[in-house]
């Protein structure tokens, strides 16, 4: 089993995203007993030509940025181990880079709308899909479900379960004194086509029973080892980006996995974890997995 993060790694860029992103990893940090890295990263103007304010005047008042968000951080918790680091380069790059494995990213997101949902452009996404560590997706101010009491919600595949992924969404749980629930969503259409077991439905049911028996007989070992956390396990019926989406109306986190792909070129996190990350109204981890 995976131990907690020792870092917290946010990226800060003046918005209001970045800002709920600081808030999020500073009561992280609180409940885990980790320090968080504030991390600018500066890309002076390309070429010659001449601004105003000038480039330095503009990294300078980045560089403020990071200031304003520590002291909003340690204000909230005195205790806090808050660094900053403002760097050079191409965003992406930089926050992968700045992160171990061992360690958490944490980054902010826009709403879109109502029905369309948030936004994380390339930076985000890239960040996602090549990180080795944990990155955690943040709603921007007043979009956050779940208030206090709010529990965990782990988006299991049974057919292939991840000790990196469960591992992460109990102790999540457990430093949060949260209930968890894992989600395990059964789409007969999307597995066995139109013409499947829903024809039968004494089959049908035999199948999700089945599912159910195996959900209980894997999570058992995790309750053993985590018997502070109240843990209810779910077989959900249905399409799974919209069971996922809907578990996440009322969580304080949504856990999800990315199997690692060493791709030379391309952004790939796999079809249901891009959905859960554009559409989730929950902050959500995306934790990589072999």
């Amino acid at each position: 089993m995976s131990a907690m993060a020792k870092h917290l790694v946010v990226g800060i860029d003046g918005s209001s995203a970045s800002a709920a992103a600081a808030v999020w990893a500073g009561e992280e940090a609180a409940a885990v007993g980790a320090d968080v890295l504030l991390l600018n990263v500066w890309q002076p103007p390309t070429g010659d030509t001449q601004v105003s304010p000038t480039p330095d005047i503009l990294r300078l008042c980045e560089e403020e940025q990071l200031r304003v968000a520590a002291a909003k951080l340690i204000a909230r918790n005195p205790r806090l181990d808050v660094g900053m680091e403002q760097v050079t380069g191409t965003p992406a790059t930089a926050l992968v880079d700045a992160a171990t494995a061992g360690d958490e990213i944490v980054l902010g997101s826009r709403r879109l709308g109502r029905i369309a949902g948030y936004l994380y452009g390339s930076v985000g996404l890239h960040v996602v899909a090549h990180s080795d560590c944990p990155v955690v997706l943040v709603r921007a101010p007043g979009s956050r479900p779940g208030g206090a009491g709010a529990g965990v919600v782990l988006a299991l595949d049974l057919d292939r379960p991840s000790e990196a992924l469960t591992a992460f969404a109990f102790e999540e749980a457990s430093a949060r004194g949260a209930a968890l629930r894992v989600v395990y969503v059964w789409d007969v259409r999307g597995l066995y086509g139109y013409g499947g077991p829903m024809t039968d439905r004494q089959e049908a049911a035999r199948m999700r029973h089945e599912r159910g028996r195996e959900l209980a007989l894997f999570i058992e070992p995790w309750r053993a080892a985590f018997a502070d956390v109240e843990v209810t396990a779910d077989v959900v019926a249905g399409p799974v980006t919209d069971c996922l989406v809907k578990a996440g109306q009322d969580c304080a986190l949504l856990v999800a996995g990315r199997r690692r792909r060493h791709l030379p070129v391309g952004v790939r996190i796999g079809p249901v974890t891009h959905a859960v990350v554009h559409h989730a109204p929950c902050p959500v981890a995306v934790v990589p997995h072999d």
